[in-house]
């Protein structure tokens, strides 16, 4: 995992980057933009958590057609995670 995780860097040779899952971009002015996830991970009470396996669980259940899981978001800002099935 740790030879996954951290990769050569392309603007330093010979130097190592982490890669992080974050989606980034490079603004004009040197600052970088916050654009998500590369995955599909969520952070919910400090857990990072995989949308896509929580998925697959639902998946399994004989009676569940199709699924998607999102992160919402309740009235006092707390994330938590909301599951829609269709089923069979």
């Amino acid at each position: 995992l740790t030879a996954e995780k951290f990769v050569d860097n392309p603007f330093e040779p010979g130097g190592r980057m982490y890669r992080t899952g974050d989606l980034v971009r490079w603004l004009p002015d040197g600052n970088l933009e916050y654009l998500g996830r590369i995955d599909e991970q969520v952070k919910i009470r400090g857990y990072r958590i995989e949308i896509g396996e929580i998925v697959h669980v639902l998946l399994q259940h004989a009676d569940v057609k199709e699924a998607v899981v999102v992160a919402r978001k309740d009235e006092q800002g707390e994330s938590y995670l909301c599951a829609y099935v269709v089923s069979r």
